[in-house]
């Protein structure tokens, strides 16, 4: 007995082989993207990069996995590193607390992954990371947005063309027409986004977006699932 006993009786030999010797990058640890690693790394993943450049707030407190009291001001890589290291000890993990842009990104070696979970709010980051992923022939799977939403029932995970009601899904769908790329797997969501109050809180954007802590953690979860299996089924493809 182990602690991915459980996982094996769902999986043969092969695809657990697989699953385990995989290298899984993740940029962005927040709602989404801690829920997402937290939960590929339960699956018995041994490798893991994960990239985030932010610290932990108070407002992070409704929604991000790794937000506590205690960790309020720390670096989101460190916290998340120590807490996956508790879940798995023997895990191989490469944190990287660097923001995402045409500066960095030649620094990350994109051969070096199986699988890729882009689960930045950045648009210009999220375009490059999809740029790379598809030069380098690396699968990756794209976290639309799960803010100003409240039915976690109406998640799927869809080609971006098939996408509807999302804001950054449509800015997405044109910029990445102009770079001749048509298709990409999402996590999006059919459900039309809510129209959030009015916040005095003082952010760089331009409307402080409402969140849950259940709809970007299912949005997680069905990410991580789809990876999972994705991975199990490479001897097939």
């Amino acid at each position: 007995m182990n602690a991915f006993s459980r996982t094996a009786l769902l999986f043969d030999e092969i695809q657990l082989e697989l699953i385990t010797n995989s290298h899984i990058a993740i940029f962005g640890i927040g709602g989404v993207g801690g829920h997402c690693i937290e939960s590929i790394v339960r699956c018995g993943v041994k490798e893991v990069s994960i990239y985030d450049f932010d610290t932990i707030t108070i407002t992070n407190l409704n929604r991000q996995i790794i937000a506590l009291h205690s960790t309020i001001g720390r670096n989101k890589c460190e916290v998340m590193k120590e807490r996956l290291l508790d879940i798995n000890p023997d895990l191989i993990i490469h944190t990287y607390p660097i923001f995402l842009d045409k500066n960095t990104i030649p620094t990350i070696n994109f051969k070096d992954f199986d699988y890729m979970i882009d689960a930045i709010d950045c648009v210009s980051g999220k375009l490059l990371l999809i740029e790379y992923a598809k030069e380098h022939d690396v699968p990756i799977i794209s976290s639309m947005g799960t803010g100003n939403k409240l039915d976690p029932n109406q998640l799927q995970i869809m080609d971006i063309s098939k996408t509807m009601y999302c804001p950054l899904a449509k800015v997405m769908r044109k910029e990445l027409k102009t770079r001749n790329i048509y298709k990409l797997k999402v996590l999006s969501t059919y459900e039309k986004p809510i129209q959030p109050t009015m916040s005095d809180e003082i952010t760089n954007k331009r409307m402080v977006i409402g969140s849950t802590s259940f709809v970007p953690s299912v949005a997680g979860l069905l990410i991580s699932r789809d990876v999972i299996i994705d991975l199990s089924n490479k001897k097939s493809q």
